[in-house]
């Protein structure tokens, strides 16, 4: 998490990244520099390009349903199911989404459950049923479960890089 956070924070310093069009316009190397390996690169580009020709738009994932919402972000390269719940999750502040293929939320539950083994995804996904409608903040308690466990800081309390 300390690195993707201070990846993110290189990236979101290159003038223009923080844009489709201007991600789009940047060259590889500035993105390598800040951190981004090969396939993010592409995968970064994909998520611009989506966005910059209107095939995803903010204001259309926000009145979508959660399912769709996951469908259409999944449609991109590079994309899947846990990215659009991160995104609903966070940029979205969507109530009830809970990424079940996140390892920490699986290990975080696994611990408080007292489970043998670290559940997997489809597994995780049911033990998360009765935590509906507030799945979101279930997840964000197990992120703040782990962290209390492995004396990680919160993504906020990082230093800069």
């Amino acid at each position: 998490m300390a690195r993707a956070a201070a990846i993110w924070r290189r990236v979101a310093a290159i003038p223009g990244a923080a844009e489709p069009a201007g991600l789009l316009a940047l060259p590889d190397e500035a993105l390598r520099t800040a951190g981004l390996s090969r396939p993010k690169i592409a995968h970064a580009r994909a998520l611009a390009a989506a966005f910059a020709e209107r095939r995803l738009e903010e204001s259309t994932l926000a009145l979508m349903d959660d399912e769709a919402a996951i469908a259409a972000i999944a449609s991109v390269r590079g994309m899947g199911r846990w990215t659009a719940e991160i995104y609903l999750l966070f940029a979205l502040a969507r109530p009830d989404v809970f990424p079940a293929g996140d390892l920490v939320l699986a290990s975080a539950a696994a611990e408080l459950k007292r489970l043998a083994d670290r559940p997997s995804p489809a597994a995780l996904r049911a033990l998360a049923l009765e935590w509906q409608p507030w799945r979101s903040l279930a997840a964000r308690l197990l992120w703040h479960h782990w962290r209390h466990l492995t004396g990680r800081p919160a993504m906020d309390d990082l230093p800069a890089a």
